[in-house]
């Protein structure tokens, strides 16, 4: 994992410098998105994990309603690739994190703006593993920053660039710990997001994201 994560923080370096002209950063009721509006999909997307908002005695009913962000200056309908594509339309911050507030609240998870082409494996695989573990932690520790995002081009489907890797950091507020995780977008099967887990400064410097507790 090491050497895999070196040879990629080489390989992105003068892409994440060159990039940020694409970049058109929203915040939105729960979380704030960096989209980049040439790949379509987000960079990174961050949020607080909080109890009140992951536990609640009559959560809304999930709907599947994947729209684009009317934020974006020129918002484009991207749906239409991602249909018979074989890919997932996967979340940053995740459905189950927006369900016990206001039907547009959890709109607002189902823009594209939060929402990358995942492989099937990745997305009902690790990648919800994680996010049910963050959902555990925060119900008994409360106060979690989390970011999510993606990186590189695998393929595209239309218009839309499948990321190469997904990520995620998790920070404990009351630990002041940070965590890190590294996904291979592909069809490998799950084999636990604990082994995906990486030195947080070498995920720093891939992504570039500015861990900034806020």
């Amino acid at each position: 994992m090491i050497i895999r994560l070196l040879t990629l923080i080489s390989c992105f370096f003068v892409l994440n410098s060159a990039k940020s002209q694409n970049i058109v950063k929203i915040k939105h009721t729960n979380f704030t998105t960096s989209f980049d509006t040439i790949k379509k999909y987000p960079v990174v997307v961050e949020w607080w994990s909080i109890k009140k908002l992951v536990n609640c005695p009559t959560p809304l009913k999930r709907h599947d309603s994947f729209k684009a962000d009317p934020n974006l200056p020129k918002p484009s309908e991207i749906n239409k690739d991602f249909i018979n594509s074989g890919f997932d339309r996967g979340h940053m911050m995740p459905a189950a994190d927006n369900l016990c507030q206001t039907p547009q609240i959890q709109q607002e998870c189902f823009y594209f703006t939060n929402i990358s082409a995942q492989y099937h494996r990745l997305n009902a695989g690790d990648w919800k593993s994680l996010e049910t573990f963050v959902r555990k932690e925060t119900q008994q520790k409360d106060s979690i920053k989390v970011w999510a995002g993606n990186l590189g081009v695998m393929t595209k489907i239309g218009t839309v660039s499948v990321p190469e890797y997904c990520w995620k950091v998790i920070y404990y507020k009351k630990e002041q710990k940070f965590r890190g995780f590294l996904f291979k977008n592909d069809k490998s099967q799950p084999d636990g997001f604990e082994n995906n887990e990486v030195d947080i400064e070498k995920l720093k410097k891939l992504t570039n994201v500015n861990l900034s507790i806020e």
